[in-house]
Formats: C-alpha cells, sequence, structure tokens
C-alpha cells in the first residue's frame, strides 16, 4: 500500500489545486462545507461533482444536477470492469472499498504500473486510492471553508474555475484518436438537446449516453470485422 501512496503523490497534489477551487465556489453558490465535504467522500468524482454542483446553481434542480453527475459517472462501469482481473480474490468488503476510492488518477496509474509489472496489485490501488480520497476530501472542505467567508469569486473571474478543472479531467481521459469519434458524437447530442431546449442536465446525460452507445457500437464492429 505504501507504494500506491507515494506514487500517487505528484497526482494527489494537482487534485488538491483544483478540490480547493471547487470547494470555494460550491460554498458560495450555497453549499455548507460539511456538505461539500460529506459529497466528496461519499462520491468522490470530481468531474460529476463540478458539473452537479454547476447545473444546482444554475437551476436549482436537485433530480437534474444529480442526472448530470451520475450521466458522468458511467465511465465507472467500464472501469471497474478492467478491474475485475486485479481485485480477484478479495472479499466483497473490500472489493467495494477498493471500487469506492478508485478515481480516474489512481485507476490509470494501477493499470499503467500493471502494465510494467505484474506485481502490482490490489494494495497499490487501495494504497493510491486511500491518498486520493483523502486529499480530495481535505481540499474540497478547506475550499468551502474559505468560500464562506471571501467575498463573491466571480468577479475575480474565478467561476471559471470549474471549467478548467472539467476541461483538465476530460484531457485525462482521452486516449487518441480512437476516442474520437465518441467525443464527437456526445458533444453533438449535447449541443442538439440545449438547441431544443431542454435542461443542461439531460444535454450531459443524453451526450454521455449516445458517446457510450458510439463506443460500444465501434469496439463491437471492430471484433465482428476481426
Amino acid at each position: 500500500m505504501k507504494h500506491g501512496a507515494f506514487a500517487i503523490l505528484p497526482l494527489a497534489s494537482g487534485a488538491a489545486l483544483y478540490g480547493f477551487a471547487f470547494g470555494l465556489l460550491a460554498a458560495q453558490v450555497g453549499f455548507p462545507w460539511w456538505g461539500v465535504g460529506l459529497m466528496s467522500a461519499a462520491v468522490h468524482a470530481g468531474s460529476s461533482q463540478i458539473v452537479a454542483v454547476e447545473q444546482f446553481a444554475n437551476t436549482s434542480a436537485v433530480l437534474g444536477a444529480a442526472l448530470a453527475g451520475a450521466a458522468l459517472n458511467l465511465r465507472y462501469i467500464g472501469i471497474v470492469a478492467s478491474l475485475s482481473e486485479v481485485l480477484d480474490g478479495l472479499s466483497w468488503r473490500i472489493k467495494l472499498l477498493a471500487i469506492h476510492i478508485t478515481g480516474d488518477e489512481n485507476w490509470a496509474l494501477t493499470m499503467s504500473e500493471r502494465a510494467r509489472s505484474r506485481d502490482i496489485g490490489p494494495s497499490f490501488l487501495i494504497g493510491s486510492g486511500l491518498v486520493m480520497i483523502s486529499v480530495w476530501t481535505v481540499s474540497t472542505t478547506a475550499g468551502a471553508f474559505a468560500g464562506a467567508v471571501l467575498p463573491d469569486l466571480e468577479r475575480f473571474g474565478l467561476g471559471f474555475a470549474f471549467t478548467a478543472a472539467f476541461i483538465a479531467m476530460a484531457r485525462g481521459l482521452w486516449r487518441g484518436r480512437s476516442s474520437a469519434l465518441p467525443w464527437i458524437v456526445a458533444f453533438g447530442v449535447a449541443i442538439v438537446v440545449v438547441q431544443l431546449g431542454a435542461p443542461k442536465a439531460y444535454a450531459v446525460v443524453g451526450g454521455a449516453l449516445s458517446g457510450l452507445l458510439a463506443s460500444h457500437t465501434i469496439r463491437r464492429t471492430g471484433k465482428v470485422a476481426a
């Protein structure tokens, strides 16, 4: 576990920065500091939290915010599936813990290290995951504390931190030209939904589902052709 905990520290440092920014702005749109901390510990998914809070700030629609966040978390179905070999042999309790603390950063690092050495296993994933969820929860909570007492940060242009953090995380999910078509499909569907006047949350849900469908179709077509 120590190996994973130390290996993830550079990525955790970056997550702490946009986690603090997220906490600042979440507090200023009405979220209490304890609510931000609880969300970070229970959800532990930066991109979906950012979208959910932004959606709630714009519309105050709890269901729409939850749907938008859940749509972005659909990618974890594939992430968890890719960890089946890593988690093989563990008890259900440990598996559930490992799945909950798995995020984009420690999953990518674990799979990258495992490709180099088959000795990398669940202890690396859990160690790195515990560091990431701890850093994310503490940084977002600290940001919320600060955001509750600071002046309106929108005046300083810090509202763009939501978008900037999301772009940074989305960039980390880019896997090259092979993933271009699903992204284009998702982007196109989202724009169409917005143009039709539907709530933005539905644009996120529609875009995410259509992107996943496009990705599944491409992979299935490739297997059939092979």
